[in-house]
């Protein structure tokens, strides 16, 4: 029983094409949440795909209906073993985005994964049906070199809503929190910082959406009949938009800025540099906060983006002053940030700056809080230490994702310590047509997991203890 024939069974999992063939199967299953009249389909991924896997590898599973009505299921399971010294949670999402089937490139489609040299094309091949996959497979590369006994409990939740912003995900953890206690956390999602490299990251940025409008009549007037003396409600909304934040991307709103970025979030984001990778496009050197480095504007503070702006009729405008404007903007937001009076800095700053008659509300998508595990926690160390002798690089460290993840349930609901191990890269069209996985990642991938879950059996009774000495500190 050794580490290193759980990693030449990961190698030959792999090599064999066990995970490919698995994965394609899962991407077969159409789970869109994101599209009406696709609930079977989300409890078919479950029971086809899932079950029967984590049944083979020793677990006791339910699956429970989402207590959120008309979203997708829950399959919570759990690994217990007698004796057993620590538990570990870990978490995937089966769900994926619309596929937009005609519109993937000719040869390709959403459904069906195809392998074109390092590419596996497919809907959720890396977000997230592939990342996850990849977790369970090598935890039975690990349960097969030391025998079937880990040495640890493993706890799991596969949810199938997170597209639709993990809907009844906060509460079913609550319901269940007894029986998902772990004193870890780990799971994949999300993209590296660069396909080349490793990369441990530790929470996430917040999302805060919101809506501004002004409606200052009802109908549209002549501009000339009535340009001068009726206020344009489009000229009101960008001007208010501009006391939010600036021509180059600073927010001007006091309130709606984070705190000082720590020492340690500084130290782990010294030597990155963002915006290297494959299709990744041209940073705009001048944009976002002065005296920050690109990665510190990106996964240390605060960024305040107008998704949509509309008034009149763009696409065929009429000479008349628009009787409404409406604004979509969004501030993804780190941990410092005083996030629970947003609503109430925004409309200090506006009433302050003369715009009274523009409405500001909470916008009707998910809000997702900004989480961070403190880089010197010792399990961070553990990860680190972990990933470099099985891949034999020096793993890159992200405080956080820049992106938004529901980790605020498993770092505040469950008050858990979370590590993140993405297997996906920025370029691998997420979200988009196209979406593909990189095979080499996907190995790596599988390398990386079934050394961390085996040395977690070796080594994470120790890490509990080291961190409950440096927590009383």
């Amino acid at each position: 029983m050794t580490r290193e024939r759980a990693l030449d069974n990961a190698r030959h999992h792999f090599d064999s094409g066990a995970l490919y063939r698995r994965l394609e199967a899962r991407v077969a299953v159409p789970s869109e949440s994101q599209a009406t009249g696709r609930l079977d389909e989300l409890h078919r991924y479950l029971d086809e795909q899932i079950v029967p896997d984590i049944e083979a590898l020793g677990f006791d599973w339910e699956i429970v209906d989402n207590p959120v009505a008309g979203f997708g299921p829950f399959l919570i399971a759990e690994r217990i073993e007698p004796d057993a010294v620590l538990s570990v949670l870990t978490y995937g999402h089966g769900d994926v985005v619309r596929g937009y089937d005609d519109r993937w490139r000719e040869g390709l489609a959403p459904w069906r994964i195809t392998q074109e040299g390092d590419r596996w094309y497919g809907r959720g091949t890396a977000d997230n049906k592939g990342q996850h996959s990849i977790n369970l497979a090598a935890l039975e590369c690990a349960l097969e070199a030391c025998d079937g006994r880990l040495g640890y409990n493993v706890k799991l939740v596969i949810e199938m809503g997170e597209e639709t912003g993990s809907p009844g995900l906060k509460e079913i953890c609550r319901r269940y929190r007894e029986r998902l206690a772990a004193d870890l956390f780990i799971a994949s999602d999300g993209p590296r910082l660069s396909a080349e490299s490793p990369t441990l990251f530790l929470g996430s940025r917040g999302s805060f959406n919101f809506d501004l409008r002004l409606c200052a009549r009802e109908g549209a007037h002549h501009s000339g009949n009535w340009g001068g003396v009726l206020k344009n409600p489009a000229v009101r909304l960008a001007n208010a938009l501009a006391t939010l934040v600036d021509a180059n991307g600073v927010i001007q709103a006091e309130g709606l800025r984070p705190g000082p970025i720590p020492k340690a979030v500084r130290a782990a984001l010294a030597s990155l540099q963002v915006g290297t990778g494959e299709n990744a496009p041209a940073i705009d050197p001048d944009w976002g906060e002065p005296g920050l480095s690109p990665a510190e504007r990106l996964f240390a503070w605060n960024t305040l983006e107008i998704l949509a702006f509309e008034a009149g009729n763009p696409a065929a405008p009429a000479n008349a002053i628009p009787d409404r404007a409406h604004a979509h903007c969004q501030l993804r937001y780190v941990v410092g940030s005083d996030h629970t009076r947003f609503l109430e800095h925004l409309r200090q700053h506006l009433d302050r700056n003369g715009f009274q008659d523009i409405e500001v509300t909470p916008a009707r998508v998910s809000q997702m809080a900004a989480t961070r595990l403190d880089p010197e926690d010792p399990w961070v160390g553990w990860a680190l230490s972990s990933m470099q002798a099985t891949c034999g690089k020096v793993p890159t460290l992200l405080p956080n994702l820049g992106g938004s993840l529901p980790n605020d349930v498993f770092a505040e609901t469950l008050e858990l310590p979370t590590l993140w191990v993405p297997h996906s890269y920025p370029a691998c069209s997420q979200h988009a047509p196209d979406e593909h996985l990189l095979g080499s990642v996907a190995r790596e991938g599988l390398m990386l997991m079934t050394g961390l879950w085996w040395d977690l059996g070796a080594q994470g009774a120790e890490i509990v203890k080291e961190r409950s000495s440096w927590q009383r500190q």
